[in-house]
Formats: C-alpha cells, sequence, structure tokens
C-alpha cells in the first residue's frame, strides 16, 4: 500500500453537478468529504449548462397542485426509457430507485437553504406519452449572487449566458419581436443588468446559478475542495477495495485516503477523439459543448479495475453551429431550429426529420439520417421573417450580424431559394420542391410528413404568437438564408455499470467494494433516451446524493 498524506472520510473525483451534493450529505453525517478536481475551475459541465433537473414527483409540483406520483413517473419512464438488453445502467430497479430518491435529493437541497424552484412551463420531451407531465417535471435554482463568494468568484466555472436570465425568462426574451411578455421580460432583464451594476452584485443564472449556489454552501460548511487535482490512478487493498486514490495536486504526488468510499464524478468522454472514434464514430470532439476535463480517464481508470461499461455509444446530442466571431467557439441552436419560417434539409436538399422534437432525439435521427444521405452536417434553411424575428446563433432578432458571417462563407444568402441552393452546392430543383411541401403544411399548421408541431413540447420550442402553428411558418420572404449545424452534445451518456445505490459493478455484476459513480461517468438510468429538461444533470445529483447516503450509513453501520 502506498504511504498516505491525507485521510478523509469520502473522496470525490470531480466538481460537477452530484459532487457538492455528495459533499454535502457527507458533512450532514457529521463525516469529512474532499472534492478534488483537475481543472482550474469549479463546477464541471453542469456549471456550463442549463441547470435544470428532472426530478419525477418532486415537492414544487405538489406545492402547485399538479398530478404526479411514483406509479405515474414510472409509467412514463417505462414508455420512453424501457427494458433492452443493451441498457444495463436503466434496468427498471434503477428507474424506481431513481424515481424514489431524486425527490428525496430535492428535500435534502433545500433543508441546506439551496433555493430552487420549478419551471413553471417546460415539458416532458416525450409529452404524449402515457404518465407525461405537460407542465414538466424540471427544477432549477433561482438567480445567485456570484459576489457573496467574494475571493472564490474566480474560482467558479462561468456558464454560456453570460446574461443574468432565469431558466423561465430565457425561453421567452427570444421572442421580443413577436410577443408582449418577450418584450416585458427583455426590459426586466435589461433593468436587472443596470441595477446590478450599480449595486456591485454579480447575477448568475443557468447552471452558473445552480453550481454558485452548491459552491457557496460547500464553502460554508467546510467542504475542503481542490483545484488542478487531478486523480492519476485508484488505490486498492488486497482484497480489492478502493481505499483512496493517487492525485496531482498543483504538480506534487498526493496519495489520499478514503475511509468510507471514492466517488467519481469526473464527466465522460466527449472531449477525448480517441476514445469517440473507438464507441462513437462520426461524431467530433470539436462539436462538444462540454468543460475541458471531460477527457474519460476516469472511466479508462474504473475499467482498469474490472469495471463492466455500457451505453458507450450514446450521448446528449444537442444540434451545434459554429459562426465566425462566436465567443466560445460553438453555438448551441436547439430553439432556433424549431422557429417558424424555417426548415431543416440534409445535403441533397430534402428535409427528413422533425425539427421541433428533443435535441437528443434530433441527433440521434441526424446521424441515422447521415447513413444513407450526407446530413452531417445538415443545413438550417430560413427566409427573412425569421430572420427579423428570431435569434440567430444567439444574436438577437432583426441585429446586423457580424460581416464574417458572410464574409467567410458560413451563412449563406440568396435572393431566390434556387440562388441559395447553388451557393450550398445544393441541387435547386431539390431544394425547391422542399420548400413548397413545406410551406403547403406550414399554411396548414400540420405537418403531415414529420409531425412537427404535434405535442406540447414541439409547441413549447416554438413560438407562440405565430398562427395557425407556433412550430411552424412558410419559407417564403426573400432573401433567405442557410447555415450548417452539427450532431453536437452536451456530454457522453454512457460509462461505467453501477447500482441502486450508485455502486460500481465489475463486468460479471458483482460489486467493487469502495468505489461510487454519478453523472455521465456512468451508464444512465435514462438508457437512450431524454425524458425531459435536466435528464443528465438530475441523475448526477441524485446519485450523488444516494452514493454519500449510502456509504456514511456503512460506515455509521
Amino acid at each position: 500500500m502506498a504511504q498516505t498524506d491525507e485521510t478523509f472520510d469520502f473522496v470525490i473525483v470531480g466538481s460537477g453537478g452530484g459532487s457538492m451534493c455528495a459533499a454535502l450529505a457527507v458533512k450532514a453525517a457529521g463525516m469529512e468529504p474532499l472534492i478534488l478536481e483537475k481543472t482550474d475551475l469549479f463546477g464541471g459541465t453542469t456549471a456550463k449548462s442549463g441547470g435544470i433537473m428532472w426530478i419525477p414527483n418532486n415537492r414544487f409540483l405538489k406545492e402547485a397542485g399538479i398530478e404526479d406520483s411514483t406509479e405515474q413517473s414510472m409509467t412514463y419512464m417505462d414508455a420512453v426509457v424501457g427494458d433492452h438488453n443493451d441498457t444495463p445502467g436503466a434496468t427498471r430497479e434503477r428507474r424506481l430507485a431513481y424515481i424514489t430518491r431524486a425527490p428525496q435529493m430535492v428535500d435534502f437541497l433545500v433543508d441546506q437553504d439551496i433555493k430552487l424552484k420549478r419551471h413553471h412551463y417546460w415539458p416532458d420531451y416525450y409529452s404524449s406519452a402515457p404518465g407525461a407531465v405537460e407542465t414538466g417535471r424540471t427544477v432549477f435554482a433561482e438567480l445567485f449572487d456570484g459576489s457573496v463568494l467574494g475571493k472564490d468568484f474566480g474560482n467558479l466555472r462561468p456558464n454560456f449566458v453570460p446574461v443574468p436570465v432565469k431558466s423561465e425568462e430565457a425561453w421567452e426574451i427570444g421572442l421580443y419581436k413577436t410577443t408582449w411578455l418577450g418584450k416585458l421580460t427583455l426590459a426586466k432583464v435589461a433593468l436587472r443588468m443596470v441595477t446590478a451594476k450599480l449595486t456591485g452584485k454579480k447575477w448568475l443564472g443557468s447552471g452558473a446559478a445552480l453550481q454558485g449556489r452548491m459552491y457557496h454552501k460547500a464553502l460554508q460548511a467546510g467542504v475542503d475542495m481542490r483545484r488542478k487535482a487531478g486523480v492519476e490512478r485508484l488505490l486498492t487493498d488486497d482484497s480489492g477495495r478502493v481505499i483512496g486514490v493517487a492525485t496531482r495536486i498543483d504538480g506534487e504526488e498526493r496519495t489520499i485516503h478514503a475511509r468510507y468510499g471514492v466517488l467519481v464524478n469526473a464527466g465522460g468522454f466527449a472531449r477525448n477523439q480517441e476514445m469517440r472514434d473507438k464507441y462513437q464514430p462520426g461524431t467530433s470532439a470539436n462539436w462538444s459543448a462540454t468543460s475541458p476535463g471531460d477527457t474519460g480517464e476516469m472511466i479508462q481508470e474504473m475499467m482498469r479495475l474490472g469495471a463492466g461499461v455500457a451505453q458507450m455509444d450514446e450521448m446528449v446530442g444537442n444540434q451545434a453551429a459554429f459562426p465566425p466571431e462566436n465567443a466560445d467557439g460553438i453555438a448551441l441552436v436547439v430553439s432556433e431550429i424549431a422557429k417558424p419560417n424555417s426548415m431543416v434539409v440534409d445535403q441533397s436538399g430534402e428535409r427528413y426529420i422533425n425539427e421541433t422534437q428533443s435535441y437528443m432525439s434530433f441527433c440521434q435521427g441526424m446521424l441515422a439520417r447521415n447513413k444513407s444521405v450526407p446530413a452531417v452536417p445538415s443545413w438550417l434553411v430560413y427566409d427573412s421573417q425569421y430572420n427579423s424575428k428570431y435569434m440567430v446563433t444567439g444574436t438577437m432578432p432583426g441585429s446586423k450580424k457580424p460581416a464574417s458571417w458572410l464574409g467567410e462563407g458560413w451563412l449563406k444568402k440568396g435572393n431566390t431559394i434556387e440562388e441559395l441552393a447553388s451557393k450550398c452546392d445544393i441541387d435547386p430543383g431539390t431544394l425547391k420542391a422542399s420548400v413548397e411541401r413545406f410551406n403547403g403544411f406550414a399554411r396548414k399548421g400540420v405537418d403531415e410528413d414529420f409531425e412537427r408541431g404535434g405535442t406540447a413540447y414541439d409547441r413549447f420550442l416554438g413560438d407562440k404568437g405565430n398562427s395557425p402553428s407556433p412550430s411552424m411558418g412558410p419559407v417564403e420572404k426573400g432573401p433567405f438564408f442557410a447555415y450548417q449545424f452539427y450532431p453536437g452534445d452536451v456530454g457522453t451518456y454512457g460509462g461505467v455499470i453501477t447500482d441502486t445505490d450508485a455502486r460500481v459493478l465489475r463486468e460479471d455484476g458483482s460489486v467493487i467494494d469502495g468505489l461510487y459513480a454519478t453523472g455521465i461517468s456512468t451508464a444512465s438510468v435514462m438508457g437512450r433516451a431524454y425524458p425531459g429538461a435536466g435528464a443528465s444533470v438530475g441523475p448526477s445529483f441524485v446519485w450523488g446524493y444516494v452514493a454519500a447516503t449510502h456509504a456514511m450509513e456503512q460506515a455509521a453501520g
């Protein structure tokens, strides 16, 4: 056994979604946790994300009088996730454990004074499936004033949205040209920004608000957290039990002993092209919106100890574009693709998909289409109505676009559909026929090809101010525009297989004693589906809470 430099009750690898939740649970049990983060910022991809958690049967639904139950949630997950031999992370036992423990986790965070609330309307993604809740099961953090972190503010990973908008406001602000609620929301956010500047507040929204609150509470609780602390090896005793980690903190090699367990919450492998080529051929690390630390080595380290892996070919697909002069280099365009006066075509000019379905299922369809017809990347085709009313890769509706978009050829423009097609190297006749067919559906408000706008979730993504359908409007007023987008992601969706206590399992199904995992280091409990907003962040928190609770119960026992 290596010499021990330090000893903690519970060692947590990574600082994303479930890590600080697990640390707080350990602290609540009177024990001492340690969080090790290999990058220079805390928060993981969760801090960059929308910060939404999909929590069935949560307390906020009950407070609002919205019907949900364990049985109803299981009906929904059975219909959407189902039982499959190739998704051992999503067994019925695991799904039931998730549904049972998720509301307990939320209650624990509320008791810890983490300010959470329910999104008043964000439909489950398969909103027509049995057991779905049309208003949604999403929970998010209220805006957080980062200034209370003081000198620690600079240690928190920033969010991809620099504007301090609440979760509910984010969907409305992009519609300020078409709805009164959008106008009011824009004015409210603008006033908030001006007030913050005058008062010195640093309002954070989305994932930065969630992780900011978690980070602040962890600091208050005295959780030991180390940055630039990459774990290089999991340590075991002669019986195979995981007893600690070998790490490198600020370049110094350290051995840290864990009395009651190690929790791995180190992300997936979205930034590891070699692993992507092996498990997800045809995808690229350059298309990912994850944090830089999402490189998969902890999955490989757990595999070294015999951990079984599954669902490695899945990712949380999210449509991504790469316009010049974009501050982050990547623009997630899921909401833009679903707006009226636009449509998606493959590289032959044919429309092939329901543009308003959930981002994960959209990208699955995009990759499937690409096997027979080039569809990676695909084209978003839109007209001047769209350009004046809706956001384009994060730029405000009707605003002047960077000259480099056209100058560098990223954005294509044509006075007619035929001219646009030629600039996109698409057969003009094919694109014109696709547009005319789509326009016929749009005028009627019924998509006879792909049922765009056919569910509550489809319509949620659209424009409630548009008629006859919030999801469709004809592409008919020139000039016309098009840009390419890719099946990007906000994380991979496979990893080590864990049980209902978040313990890592070997390939033969036996438990690796002392080793727990959560987040996208694991094979998702959601299988190959994404039931609702926060179906990745939610499980990270829940299984982190479950792991810490189980380890502390074992310690007390």
